[in-house]
C-alpha cells in the first residue's frame, strides 16, 4: 500500500515528506483511491472578511491573509470530493471553517460524498482578533469520518477536550495550532500511515508528522518548494 501511495505521486512529479510547491487538486490526482488515513484542510477562503466588507487589501492588517490565493465554493467542494475519495473507508478528515462558514453550515459540501459530520474541536488562540461586535479568539475543526462510521478502532486517543487552548508563533496567514494536530493523528493514525493536506500553507500538519513516524502527502499552491 505504502509503495502504491508513493510510486503513484513520484510517477507524478510530487515526493513524500516533502513540501511540495503545487496546486493541491494536482496533488489530489496523483494519489490513489482509498490510501490515505487521514487529511486536514484548510481552506482559503474569506468568508468573515467579505461578509463583514472588512476590503482590507493592501492595508497592513489582514494584508497576508488576503493576499493569498482565494477558493471559491466550487473549488472547496473539488477538494473534498478528491479527499473523499482518497481516504480509507473510516478515515477522518479535518476541515478548519471560520465561524461565519460555522453558522451558513458546510454539510452541503459534503453532497455525494461518504463523509459524515461526527464531531467539532473550537480551538481557542489565546489572543484577540478583529471583530465589529464581539472579537474573534477561536477557530473551527470539524471532524468528519468517511463511511463507515466507526469510533472504536478508528479513534484511539480519548482525553482530546472540545475546547483546545494552544498559542501559536505565526508563521503564515493560516498558522495553526501543531499541538493539536499531533494529538488528532495519533488518535486516528498508526505509524507508518499516510497524512494528507493539500492545502498546506505553513506546513504546521508536516511539522505534525515528522515526529510521529507517520508518512506526510501535501503541498500548497504558493508556498513549498519546486
Amino acid at each position: 500500500m505504502e509503495l502504491n501511495i508513493e510510486q503513484s505521486i513520484a510517477d507524478n512529479g510530487y515526493k513524500a515528506n516533502y513540501k511540495n510547491k503545487t496546486d493541491g487538486l494536482k496533488l489530489l490526482e496523483a494519489i490513489p483511491d482509498k490510501t490515505v488515513k487521514t487529511a486536514f484542510f484548510d481552506p482559503q477562503y474569506r468568508g468573515v472578511l467579505d461578509k463583514l466588507s472588512y476590503g482590507n487589501e493592501g492595508e497592513t492588517r489582514g494584508k497576508a491573509r488576503s493576499d493569498l490565493t482565494q477558493m471559491d465554493e466550487d473549488t472547496i467542494i473539488k477538494f473534498i470530493k478528491e479527499i473523499d475519495r482518497v481516504l480509507l473507508p473510516s478515515g477522518h478528515l479535518f476541515l478548519w471553517v471560520d465561524k461565519f462558514h460555522l453558522c451558513q453550515g458546510v454539510l452541503p459540501w459534503l453532497i455525494d460524498t461518504d463523509l459524515n459530520l461526527v464531531d467539532m474541536i473550537v480551538w481557542d488562540k489565546g489572543r484577540i482578533g478583529m471583530g465589529y461586535r464581539t472579537r474573534r479568539k477561536s477557530e473551527y475543526l470539524i471532524v468528519l469520518q468517511k463511511k463507515p462510521v466507526k469510533a472504536k478502532g478508528y479513534w484511539n486517543i480519548h482525553n482530546i477536550p472540545d475546547v483546545w487552548m494552544e498559542k501559536v508563533v505565526k508563521t503564515h496567514p493560516h498558522s495553526k495550532p501543531i499541538e493539536l494536530q499531533k494529538q488528532l493523528i495519533l488518535a486516528t493514525t498508526s505509524e507508518g500511515d499516510w497524512v494528507l493536506d493539500p492545502a498546506s500553507g505553513g506546513y504546521s500538519v508536516f511539522s505534525a508528522c515528522e515526529g510521529l513516524n507517520r508518512n506526510f502527502i501535501g503541498g500548497d499552491i504558493e508556498y513549498g518548494e519546486d
